[in-house]
């Protein structure tokens, strides 16, 4: 195996925004440098009484119990998604146990679609298309493409396209996809 410090890389999460729906999917693998150790993760969750749709790339015990503590904000602050998602960020940059947590989370609701990371960053894409992971950009880039020649798609089948494309490029990537729609 590798050494227990070596850097966990899996993964591609994607969320896309179309004809007033929110698709959030991501493939199933995760990798500890060049081994993939496991082909079926869940990386899709739903939170706030299912009415927000969370995925996350990096360590998975890092996001799980990052979306533990985004849920707790999400309760605290009675649903609003973009209240939680900037206390969220206030936290996991001034804590100390937080601020080593190596994950990045995207939450989406059907209102906004925001990336949050550990340096405190809050950022909502301008084309509601937003992805992450070592296949993010591929997967952001085929969904643009996607959104551009075949509009008539469903999003929950934009996703689902743009993650396989993902997943025939990046090696830390694979077709084992889950999507979410709200």
């Amino acid at each position: 195996m590798t050494h227990p410090r070596e850097h966990i890389r899996s993964t591609t999460i994607l969320s896309v925004r179309h004809k007033d729906q929110i698709a959030l999917g991501g493939d199933g693998q995760v990798t500890i440098g060049q081994t993939a150790v496991k082909h079926t993760a869940a990386k899709i969750r739903r939170l706030g009484e299912g009415e927000v749709l969370a995925g996350f790339a990096g360590s998975a015990s890092d996001a799980i119990a990052l979306f533990e503590r985004f849920e707790i904000k999400l309760e605290q602050y009675r649903g609003n998604l973009a209240r939680a998602a900037v206390e969220m960020g206030k936290d996991w940059r001034t804590d100390r146990v937080l601020r080593r947590l190596e994950a990045l989370l995207i939450v989406s609701n059907n209102e906004k679609s925001l990336l949050l990371s550990g340096t405190g960053e809050i950022i909502e894409p301008d084309d509601g298309v937003i992805g992450i992971g070592s296949g993010g950009a591929y997967a952001m880039a085929a969904a643009r493409g996607i959104l551009g020649l075949t509009p008539d798609l469903s999003v929950e089948e934009i996703v689902r396209r743009s993650l396989i494309i993902a997943a025939d490029i990046c090696v830390y990537t694979n077709h084992q996809i889950t999507v979410e729609t709200l």
